[in-house]
């Protein structure tokens, strides 16, 4: 036995118990990967010496290996906290000296750039103005203050249900004498009794028949040419036109008496709501990021047909067209305001002034390709514009495959960047640089640059922290086993005094 075994042991023991410290020193340092001491045999190199007569010499330090384990991960809701859950490193610029960490707090510096605690900046993918990423080369990530620019309103979706019980918008009813008529009947006059009745817009024709006695009535529906079986007349008594409507009349006629009864059409008025069954409201954008409120109107003018008037709150509505529904409910179709076929099938075109220097007049399309015609509430099922004011950032996300995403004032979200990820052949081979910071090596390989979650590359995880993989409890265990060994070592040392000392004493 000599001082060297037990000098190479003493040595090999301290360096262990410096890992397991430096381990246990950094049990709360984000990111940390901890590290275990390996040691080699050593042996003297002589030509002589029998192979199975070798004493050994000792041992060493042959590697201190790092345990890239995945360490467990904490949420901060801090919105730049980023945690790795897999492989891969973020990739850091040190002044244009990349280098790769899994520490992933970050915060942003003065001029708009994510950097680490210790100003190194976060590379990543870049992102244009449109969102769109250009995944060609990883620069510096920054966080842009720019306001979002406004997107004018070209399209309103509009699905609703018009109730097929409500009322047509028509007033009290013409009554028109024939120009033969005797002086002996009068009219009281026409009055709707179902002011849902389709039949109320049909014109109709009563005429009289004094042959008899008493004198009888015919009334015939000119809308649909049908003509009803003659009925005795009787003064006062109402007489029924449709399902929807009767006339009264007064006196004697006589025989050839006529008259004639035509619906009265309401005129719309978007000041009054008698003039319309149903209105809703939406505000739109135009290019300056303005905004207008336009009041849409609908109007029953006869069994499964409604006019549609739009326009903003502060002017005058316009017809814009007529939707028609089958007996189902369905809308069947749709016209413009001359009548003719809409060229989008249900959906209207119309335009809106504008005052603030943008585009003038603004053309919008009004779609409500979802309506329906059903019995019960007038309302709207969805209504979305497309279009949005300027919005200024409040707030971003990072995504697990890396997008950095911005969440904008007016409700519009817009990618920033995208996080990339470094994997390595072997990560043995990166240098630790401190600072949870390693370095590229030739026996490391090249860093392998990816989006996080393609390939072999882990996915990450915002608001969050990956905690240091370090065994507490195993490290106190090891601390152990190492101060043993190193009281081991020191009485081989004694041991070989003692032995010294008895030759010296010869």
């Amino acid at each position: 036995m000599g001082y060297q075994q037990g000098l190479s042991g003493l040595s090999a023991s301290s360096s262990d118990l410096d890992v397991i410290g430096n381990n246990i020193a950094n049990a709360n340092t984000v990111g940390f990967k901890s590290g275990a001491a390996q040691f080699a045999d050593m042996y003297a190199n002589s030509v002589a010496t029998a192979v199975g007569n070798q004493v050994g010499i000792g041992t060493k330090l042959a590697d201190v290996q790092q345990q890239f384990s995945q360490g467990t991960i904490t949420s901060t809701n801090q919105a730049l906290d980023v945690a790795i859950n897999g492989n891969g490193f973020f990739q850091l610029s040190n002044n244009g000296s990349l280098v790769y960490s899994r520490n992933g707090v970050f915060q942003l510096d003065k001029n708009g750039y994510i950097t680490n605690a210790e100003g190194l900046q976060l590379m990543g993918y870049a992102a244009n103005a449109s969102g769109i990423i250009n995944t060609a080369q990883t620069v510096p990530l920054s966080v842009p203050t720019a306001n979002i620019a406004p997107q004018a309103t070209t399209k309103i979706v509009a699905g609703l249900n018009l109730n097929a019980q409500d009322a047509l918008m028509l007033g009290t009813p013409t009554v028109t004498a024939g120009t033969t008529n005797s002086t002996g009947l009068t009219t009281v006059g026409a009055t709707i009794t179902n002011t849902a009745s389709g039949t109320n817009n049909d014109n109709y024709t009563v005429t009289f028949d004094a042959t008899t006695t008493p004198p009888t009535y015919t009334v015939k529906d000119n809308t649909l040419n049908t003509t009803t079986a003659a009925a005795q007349y009787t003064a006062g008594s109402a007489i029924s036109l449709g399902n929807g409507q009767t006339i009264t009349f007064n006196g004697t006629p006589a025989t050839g008496d006529n008259y004639t009864i035509a619906p009265t059409a309401v005129a719309f008025n978007q000041n009054s709501s008698t003039t319309y069954n149903y209105s809703t409201s939406t505000t739109v954008y135009d290019s300056l990021g303005g905004s207008q409120t336009v009041n849409m109107y609908f109007a029953k003018t006869s069994a499964g047909t409604w006019n549609v008037y739009a326009g903003t709150s502060t002017g005058t509505a316009q017809l814009v067209g007529q939707a028609n529904f089958n007996s189902s409910g369905t809308l069947l179709g749709t016209t413009d305001a001359s009548g003719v076929a809409t060229a989008t099938p249900f959906a209207y075109n119309f335009s809106i002034p504008t005052t603030d220097g943008s585009s003038t007049p603004q053309n919008l399309t009004l779609n409500i390709a979802g309506t329906t015609q059903y019995g019960g509430k007038d309302g709207v099922n969805s209504l979305q514009p497309d279009g949005y004011a300027a919005g200024t950032l409040t707030s971003f996300t990072i995504g697990a495959d890396g997008t950095l995403t911005g969440n904008y004032s007016n409700q519009q979200t817009a990618a920033l960047g995208q996080i990339v990820l470094a994997n390595f052949s072997n990560q043995n081979g990166l240098v630790n640089l401190g600072n949870n910071e390693f370095q590229q090596t030739s026996q490391s390989g090249v860093a392998q640059i990816s989006a996080p979650g393609s390939t072999n590359h882990g996915v990450l995880q915002g608001g969050a922290v990956e905690n240091s993989n370090v065994d507490l409890t195993s490290e106190l265990v090891n601390l152990i086993t190492a101060q043993r060994n190193y009281q081991a070592n020191a009485q081989t040392i004694k041991t070989q005094q003692t032995v010294d000392q008895t030759l010296i004493n010869l």
